[in-house]
């Protein structure tokens, strides 16, 4: 491989795992406002999953309508800078980063804006830590920031052991929330160690039946839904979905908020997360100051990127699944 080359995880038509494959490809040069990042680490989240085999079809007029209009996935990311622009003046070759690429990051090397979601790496992190924080954590914050969340308000996280779900357990306790936290039994012990006040195994007990109201019910993993969760939510509450294929339910959401608030003043909200450089240096703070950390399930090698994706899809994976893609000697056993 040469000097002007990378490897890089590419696809070239929408499928199932198996239409990602390692290929040699140019390596980018960076813009005058942009940064040059050798990538240690990256993520497979959902949204991956999402672009790689976009569903409904109507998402492929935003991705490519006949095959992916980019070839390398990958939105999450830690590493170091490479090369930076003329422009440039906030970071330094040499400089540890992590953040949001945005896509690419299945690559040894990514360009990204100098303004874009990017920030100093933890210090207290390994590089396949601080890979993992940014996605889960900015969805859960941008649902928590509609939810009012302060002293004395209670919160139920659906899917509480997920790369959200973990995040919104940490949030909603640094908001001074009460936490009820979902999840399923193997995950008990580590939902409560991140902070939740109280833990419901869904394989043992159905929150939708147990008499319990909150005024925030939040599916942190798009799998419940409003109309099942309506009596756990406390009159004048809030249901928080995360469901990617919201866009299909919109006029019945439309209705059913309307119609609640006639039964009680609930209200349905399908927030959309925003990625922003407070967001990262909010984040950034948290970590500093011990009150956040990323749960790792299991990492791969960029060239198991396909046996990682095939993992992440069966719905069962504890906080993130990580991308090894340059090997740091900090990141030696497990993560959680």
């Amino acid at each position: 491989m040469s000097a002007t080359t990378m490897r890089a995880a590419v696809h070239d038509r929408y499928g199932s795992p198996e239409v990602v494959r390692i290929e040699e490809v140019a390596r980018p040069i960076p813009k005058d406002d942009e940064v040059l990042i050798k990538v240690h680490a990256t993520t497979v989240n959902r949204s991956d999953c999402g672009l790689r085999q976009p569903v409904p079809f109507f998402v492929r007029f935003f991705t490519g309508l006949r095959r992916p209009k980019r070839r390398i996935l990958g939105g999450e990311l830690a590493g170091e800078i490479a090369a930076v622009g003329a422009a440039v003046s906030k970071f330094e070759v040499g400089d540890h980063v992590f953040g949001i690429a945005g896509s690419g990051a299945h690559a040894e090397y990514v360009c990204v804006r100098e303004g874009r979601v990017l920030a100093p790496k933890p210090t207290s992190m390994s590089f396949e830590q601080a890979a993992a924080v940014c996605d889960g954590a900015m969805i859960a914050r941008g649902c928590l920031r509609r939810a009012d969340l302060h002293e004395g308000r209670s919160i139920l996280i659906y899917g509480a052991s997920g790369s959200i779900g973990t995040a919104a357990v940490q949030l909603a306790r640094h908001f001074g929330a009460h936490v009820t936290a979902v999840c399923g039994t193997k995950n008990v012990e580590l939902v409560k160690s991140l902070g939740a006040d109280a833990v419901i195994d869904y394989q043992q007990d159905d929150f939708t039946k147990n008499g319990e109201t909150y005024d925030v019910v939040f599916d942190a993993v798009g799998k419940h839904s409003f109309r099942r969760c309506r009596r756990s939510v406390r009159s004048g509450g809030t249901y928080i979905d995360t469901d990617l294929g919201f866009m299909w339910h919109v006029p019945f959401l439309a209705l059913a908020t309307r119609l609640t608030r006639l039964l009680g003043g609930r209200r349905v909200t399908l927030p959309i997360p925003t990625y922003s450089k407070a967001e990262i240096i909010f984040l950034k703070e948290l970590i500093d100051a011990g009150k956040y950390r990323a749960v790792i399930d299991r990492s791969y090698p960029l060239e198991e990127i396909v046996e990682a994706t095939t993992y992440v899809e069966t719905g069962q994976k504890t906080g993130n699944v990580v991308i090894t893609v340059l090997a740091d000697p900090a990141s030696e056993g497990n993560m959680q």
